[in-house]
């Protein structure tokens, strides 16, 4: 299914509004504005009004069961007498009008894909007063939010480029799958059942509390890839996948302080949540499941993060396959980059022998 087609069916779900979509050619342009920020243009009458608060619990929803909590998105406003110069260009831009001239019985939603940039994903509200404007805000957000959430990773996705990078070869021969990776990823642990790619390190400055001062704080991710022999479907229940992933990982991922490796958190609050879920193209179905890491010892703990990961049955070579991603920074900094990044790394896969 093409992705014009994709959107087009989720237009058509909506309930509570009139749907439309347009999708302009690409501008070639770069988006602005940060990865898991949407920008809210809209008078200052309407920010200040209860609609605020109903954009906040619909679209600033949490990615479970992560700790720190990590937002799907985070709410930027501007009034249309700013909405001007590169900030027209923003990633991610929802657009709330009241117009006299407007006569429908429901508010109108338009999607405008690459409207003043490639990429970009803008939605208009266009209501006839005010009543109807709550109204979609309040009870009509549920597909704007799941269009700009499949839509931020789909943009990163969009932009990994197969390279001349060997780990790619690697991959293809010894698991059978293809991934796009970020440019300058590695191969940093190898055997013939588990890689362990590293993605380039990125940082984030940490301004500390009352200092005034700020530290860079390094974000370490990537993606760990392994597969077992596949005997029943009994394997993909959420116990089971968790401990086949903490054997893989036990003797796979050892920390620099020995008899240390990295493991599971179970801990109620942040035990890890699954769900049914497929790649990018719909080609592969699988289990998506998300939680938290430690690197842990019979007496000790570490440190720790997030993972990300997506299992599913390679049909040609009857393997258990998880690409796990995994991000490790400090609580300091926002994880929300990193992570979709992860996404869509393992969102890529496609399965070719």
């Amino acid at each position: 299914m093409n992705r014009f087609l994709l959107f087009f069916l989720i237009c058509l779900t909506l309930a509570s509004c009139d749907g439309v979509t347009k999708k302009y050619s690409s501008t070639g342009l770069s988006v602005t504005g940060k990865v898991g920020e949407i920008l809210v243009v809209c008078d200052k009458s309407i920010w200040d009004s209860e609609i605020h608060g109903y954009l906040d619990s619909n679209l600033t929803q949490f990615i479970m069961p992560y700790y720190p909590d990590v937002a799907t998105f985070e709410l930027i406003h501007r009034t249309p007498s700013k909405f001007t110069d590169a900030i027209k260009r923003y990633r991610n831009t929802l657009i709330l009008k009241i117009d006299g001239n407007y006569s429908g019985k429901q508010a109108k939603i338009e999607k405008k894909y690459h409207a003043w940039a490639t990429d970009q994903l803008l939605i208009e509200i266009t209501a006839k007063d005010y009543n109807q404007l709550v109204e979609v805000c309040k009870n009509g957000m549920g597909d704007i939010h799941a269009s700009f959430d499949f839509y931020e990773w789909k943009r990163i996705l969009n932009n990994l480029k197969y390279n001349s990078n060997p780990v790619y070869s690697s991959i293809e021969q010894n698991f059978g799958i293809k991934l796009k990776l970020p440019e300058g990823s590695k191969n940093v642990w190898k055997r013939d059942n588990f890689y362990r790619v590293e993605f380039p390190a990125g940082s984030k400055p940490i301004e500390f509390a009352g200092t005034g001062t700020q530290d860079p704080g390094t974000i370490f991710s990537g993606i760990m890839i392994y597969q077992y022999d596949f005997s029943d479907s009994s394997q993909f229940n959420l116990t089971q996948l968790l401990k086949d992933r903490d054997t893989m990982l036990r003797y796979n991922v050892p920390h620099q302080v020995e008899n240390m490796y990295m493991g599971t958190q179970y801990l109620k609050e942040i035990y890890p949540e699954i769900e049914h879920s497929q790649n990018a193209s719909k080609s592969i179905s699988g289990y998506e499941m998300r939680g938290m890491f430690q690197f842990q010892h019979k007496t000790l703990k570490g440190t720790g993060g997030a993972f990300w990961a997506f299992h599913f049955l390679h049909p040609k070579r009857k393997k258990i396959i998880c690409i796990s991603g995994y991000v490790d920074a400090p609580s300091t900094t926002s994880w929300t980059q990193a992570l979709r990044e992860v996404q869509a790394v393992w969102k890529s896969v496609e399965i070719i022998n």
